[in-house]
């Protein structure tokens, strides 16, 4: 199993994997999601283009708001923004986006946020949409999770495998 690090010059923010044959200093690990439910359903979701200062043209990089409206087990709206870039090959391409989740599930009100990674190798789709760690606030304290996004005919649909203190 390849290792990785986080690079010390940028501590505090989310960091590059970087392989290594050995783990020296901080080792960077995907935390395990202990899931005690699903909730399902559906969300309509508006992007906006915004502009993206510097290179963006030339490097084929974007930049949109994010807004949802989520309805289901969960019932929320959600806010934030992703950064996009293409791939010279056709059908490649990566995103990456962080959005702030607020509502009600299992009769909890609160928030947390959401981040997602994205990667497209012509055509084939890969997405990781999980919970930032300890993001949860009031009711929503502490929850954890992977997001799912499915796309039928058109309708997206999500299923929320997660953890709540307290909820079975």
């Amino acid at each position: 199993m390849e290792r990785f690090f986080r690079d010390e010059a940028f501590r505090g923010t989310l960091h590059a994997r970087v392989p290594l044959s050995v783990c020296p200093g901080v080792c960077f690990h995907e935390p395990e999601v202990r899931v005690s439910k699903i909730a399902k359903g559906e969300f309509t979701v508006s992007l906006k283009p915004l502009e993206f200062e510097g290179v963006a043209t030339a490097a084929k990089l974007g930049r949109m708001s994010i807004d949802k409206q989520i309805t289901g087990d969960l019932v929320a709206t959600t806010q934030g923004q992703m950064i996009t870039a293409m791939g010279e090959a056709q059908g490649s391409g990566v995103y990456t986006a962080v959005e702030r989740v607020a509502g009600t599930l299992d009769d909890r009100q609160g928030s947390f946020a959401l981040y997602h990674v994205g990667t497209m190798v012509r055509g084939a789709p890969s997405l990781s949409v999980k919970v930032v760690p300890d993001s949860g606030t009031d009711g929503l304290a502490g929850i954890s999770g992977d997001f799912k996004i499915v796309i039928d005919n058109g309708k997206h649909l999500y299923e929320f495998a997660y953890s709540l203190p307290g909820v079975e």
